[in-house]
């Protein structure tokens, strides 16, 4: 071969090794689109939307996270195992309002503890997951409305049979357990410590509210904390880069989740992004201000809400303050001696 012709011949390998490159470039980052678009395309659609008049839409994002106890999707080995029982019914475990600025605040994650007594259109005073029971997506999302002021943008809800998978799927999820807990209600015996939970254990730990000193209050707090925790490791390099796991997780996700007929792709991923922010303490996570944990009532002991606090709590989102800290009685503490 001429030497004038080594360097075109390098040249050429150059450009063939450049192009090569270029085109799995393209390709994973195609792929890494289709795989959310996919999912998102195959998750269930609910109606939430209330009729009649409805608070005004002001600036911010309000989202209403729901969290499910359908045993839907689980098999029979499974309720044995994770400890679910076979209740017929839908009911609400977990209530959250997630908000994300406009204005430069914090995303905020706001618990509405289930037990909370608030009245439901058209049914008196009951705790607010009797709405679910009673109405579904659209007569809790019309009470939440009501009872806070402020318009719900979107709808997302998970169920107990999504919520095991979605957690293996990025090979558990790290986070540290404040106390020994045993509920075998839950169908957890966990120590104390930081630890990787697998589904089953995720499962019960976000469940299990008998064995805690604030009760549904302290099980509320345990859910932001690993709803913040699951959304870090799903955004590790782990799940992103293996491409297997990365699918997993959002075809688990997808099939675990129900979403309102007017809640779109990017109001998903700004629930996604709120709850990976709180998780890196760059977001608020909240509680609705509460002066009674087992106030009488006519549904049995319930959660009364601090009315003047929580008011201030909703106007303040409703306005898109931009909070950068916990607002007064958002951040409960243990009793005294427990």
């Amino acid at each position: 071969m001429p030497p004038s012709s080594e360097p075109g011949h390098r040249l050429r390998k150059g450009r063939i090794a450049l192009l090569i490159v270029g085109v799995l470039l393209v390709s994973w980052i195609a792929f890494m689109i289709w795989v959310p678009v996919s999912a998102w395309n195959s998750v269930a659609r609910v109606d939430n939307i209330p009729a009649g008049e409805r608070p005004a839409d002001t600036s911010g994002y309000n989202y209403l996270l729901v969290g499910s106890d359908s045993r839907e999707g689980l098999t029979k080995e499974q309720r044995k195992e994770y400890a679910t029982g076979n209740a017929a019914g839908n009911r609400t475990d977990t209530i959250m309002l997630v908000h994300v600025s406009e204005s430069g605040g914090k995303p905020v994650m706001v618990s509405l503890p289930r037990d909370s007594y608030v009245p439901i259109p058209g049914r008196n005073s009951n705790k607010i997951n009797a709405a679910y029971s009673i109405g579904g997506p659209k007569l809790l999302t019309e009470t939440v409305e009501n009872v806070t002021g402020i318009h719900i943008d979107g709808y997302v809800e998970i169920g107990l049979g999504g919520f095991a998978s979605v957690v293996d799927s990025v090979g558990g999820v790290y986070l540290c357990v404040p106390r020994d807990m045993k509920d075998p209600k839950a169908g957890i015996d966990l120590k104390k410590g930081c630890q990787t939970l697998d589904g089953g254990d995720a499962l019960g730990y976000v469940r299990s509210r008998y064995e805690d000193p604030l009760g549904d209050i302290g099980r509320a707090a345990r859910q932001r904390q690993f709803l913040g925790a699951l959304m870090k490791q799903a955004a590790t390099p782990s799940t992103v880069l293996i491409p297997w796991r990365y699918k997993a997780f959002a075809d688990a996700s997808a099939g675990g989740l129900a979403v309102g007929t007017e809640t779109g792709f990017f109001d998903a991923v700004r629930v996604l992004q709120a709850m990976r922010a709180v998780s890196n303490d760059e977001g608020l996570s909240l509680s609705v201000p509460t002066s009674d944990l087992s106030y009488p009532t006519n549904a049995g002991l319930a959660v009364k809400w601090d009315t003047e606090r929580a008011k201030a709590l909703f106007a303040a989102l409703k306005d898109d303050e931009p909070l950068t800290e916990p607002p007064a009685g958002t951040v409960p503490t243990e009793p005294a001696g427990s």
